[in-house]
């Protein structure tokens, strides 16, 4: 969607399509921080999921416990390969006998021959004798973005009900975590919904800002902050869109075994990049302690406040206090990033039995 003062991204951006920023970027995070901002997320791939077999077959297909999902909520969800590694990472809402999931534009998934499909190939693929009818809903449904403090007046300014519980969904309104609203709207009412939203106080946002509030609240991105090796626990998908206890989804044994009896060889840690470099790292540079490469960066991005930050996945022996380079970008750890350990419930267990 092209609006008045939309900056459109750098060409190596994952988010083409949509405005980078409105000319000041570091505004508009305040705005977010502070008041209410709202922004075009509308290159987001939708895929519907209606049928009367719907909750069941997603059950079976994914990695979170979907099959008792309530009409009117939501979650998050993981499609794993048999190894236990992500390729696909979806929101879902649940509303008028449709399952809704929002993704990564160009989503894969591993076929059953081995082969990358797109994630909605995929689905269809197995779906047998299921009744279930998955498509791509990108050119029926838009997503837009409302955050922060006042974004519940917001809505309610402009007729629309605050949902009370995290994923709960009322109408096109779904609640994510934090003061943030997702808007699953009619894409042929995207600039109607833009022009209420924003005649209502909510200020522009592009996807400089939300990228950076997303780096700050600690939310990985598929594609950016991941790569082909990561496991959930690495990111911190357990539990949000990977449940421990339930079976029967593809990759399973190692969401289990890693959270009873193991630890992520990794963990995505907050860094926080020297702002006087003449240039800052790029997605999937190399994290160096000295001579020894101990991880790779995801996001990078301005923030408002904490100027030059990124994510990034680094080998779980570095310590918050080891000196990073990025880059050749100097780089500390935030140690409240630093992700409390789980304890190893097997481990524990094999104690007891001996102790």
């Amino acid at each position: 969607m092209t609006l008045p003062g939309a900056v459109p991204p750098p060409e190596d951006n994952p988010d083409q399509g949509i405005a980078w920023h409105y000319g000041d970027p570091f505004g508009e995070q305040r705005a977010a921080a502070r008041t209410v901002a709202v922004v075009d997320r509308s290159n987001r791939e939708i895929i519907a999921v209606p049928g009367e077999e719907r909750l069941s077959w997603l059950h079976l297909m994914i990695s979170q416990h979907v099959s008792d999902l309530p009409e009117n909520t939501g979650t998050e969800a993981l499609v794993l390969d048999s190894q236990g590694r992500v390729e696909a990472h979806m929101v879902l809402a649940h509303r008028d006998g449709t399952v809704w999931m929002d993704t990564e534009a160009g989503a894969k998934a591993t076929g059953a021959r081995g082969d990358q499909q797109t994630l909605l190939d995929y689905l269809v693929a197995m779906k047998f004798w299921s009744k279930v009818e998955p498509r791509d809903a990108t050119a029926e449904i838009a997503l837009l973005s409302l955050l922060g403090p006042d974004a519940s007046q917001t809505l309610e300014a402009v007729g629309l009900n605050t949902p009370t519980d995290t994923y709960g969904v009322d109408g096109v309104v779904r609640r994510m975590p934090g003061n943030t609203f997702d808007l699953l709207v009619p894409r042929d009412e995207l600039t109607t919904w833009w022009s209420k939203l924003t005649e209502a106080g909510a200020r522009p946002m592009g996807s400089w800002g939300y990228e950076a509030l997303r780096v700050e609240a600690l939310r990985p991105r598929l594609g950016v902050d991941t790569d082909e090796r990561t496991i959930p626990h690495e990111v911190n998908w357990v539990p949000s869109a990977a449940h421990v206890a339930k079976g029967c989804y593809r990759g399973q044994e190692t969401v289990s075994k890693v959270h009873n009896i193991g630890r992520p060889p990794r963990r995505m840690l907050l860094l926080h990049l020297d702002g006087s470099a003449d240039s800052l790292p790029e997605t999937g540079d190399p994290v160096n302690a000295g001579e020894r490469t101990v991880g790779r960066v995801g996001t990078v991005v301005q923030h408002h406040e904490l100027g030059p930050i990124a994510l990034a996945l680094v080998k779980r022996s570095i310590g918050p206090e080891t000196e990073l380079a990025v880059g050749g970008v100097a780089a500390s750890i935030d140690p409240d990033s630093i992700p409390a350990d789980t304890p190893g419930l097997g481990r524990e267990a094999v104690k007891r039995l001996h102790g």
